[in-house]
């Protein structure tokens, strides 16, 4: 009686469409036998575009947006303190040297604004909270990619405070441009942080400045930054090179 032999799951593969599809068809059938492949199947992360891989991508950024919210809360926090340890303007003149007048005493048209900004920006408002303040609605909205909060008060001593935790600073408006409803100010900034390890924090992005219809103040300032925002963070925790070479 003859014998018949059956052939092993690893064969040798035929060449040609139809012999690869009928080896893979075999391999497919045979039982997975070791327990680690089991795992792995298991464990193996969800395709990209699945609900899973939706959720998880969900899950990511729901989690990067908290610590980035923790981060700029503790640094507004921080900047309060640290402004407590400021000296006390010896005169009112002194105090309100962070307001500058923008021109002429009187509201500004959207034209008088525009030009009030850019003489902000080469002040480096951002890190001095010297603005124009008649540029500005006083509930103005100021965004970023941490969040968002109103009150044209709030900001100045924001950046104010955060310019007290600098030890140096470059900031270049370096394009604008004039839509319908907003103006957009293309920036470029670094600076060296006061922190015992000096990091460096170096970056690009742009503002948009959106306009109120009947004052023609600005109503809603809107930062966004060219580079992902936990790399940004990060930055912060880097030590720059001046750290290294004093060691």
């Amino acid at each position: 009686m003859a014998l018949r032999h059956s052939s092993p799951a690893t064969s040798t593969l035929t060449t040609g469409h139809h012999g690869r599809s009928a080896a893979a068809a075999v391999v497919l059938r045979q039982p997975t036998t070791d327990p680690r492949s089991r795992f792995l199947l298991r464990a193996r992360k969800p395709a990209a575009g699945s609900p899973a891989a939706g959720a998880d991508t969900e899950a990511s950024s729901r989690s990067e947006n908290a610590v980035l919210k923790a981060a700029w809360y503790g640094s507004e926090l921080l900047g309060i303190a640290a402004s407590l340890l400021r000296p006390v303007p010896s005169s009112p003149e002194e105090g309100a040297a962070g307001d500058a007048e923008g021109g002429e005493a009187g509201a500004l048209d959207r034209a008088g604004v525009v030009e009030a900004i850019k003489d902000d920006f080469a002040r480096s408002y951002f890190v001095t909270g010297n603005l124009t303040v008649k540029a500005y609605e006083e509930d103005c909205e100021f965004a970023d990619p941490a969040g968002s909060f109103k009150g044209l008060q709030r900001f100045k001593r924001n950046c104010t405070n955060f310019g007290s935790l600098l030890e140096k600073s470059n900031m270049k408006l370096t394009k604008w441009e004039d839509l319908e409803d907003k103006s957009i100010g293309h920036w470029r900034f670094s600076c060296v942080m006061l922190f015992p390890w000096r990091p460096i924090l170096s970056a690009t992005g742009y503002t948009e400045y959106y306009f109120d219809a009947e004052s023609g103040k600005v109503c809603r300032h809107a930062e966004n930054w060219n580079v992902p925002k936990m790399a940004l963070l990060r930055q912060i925790f880097r030590p720059s090179r001046w750290v290294w070479e004093k060691r």
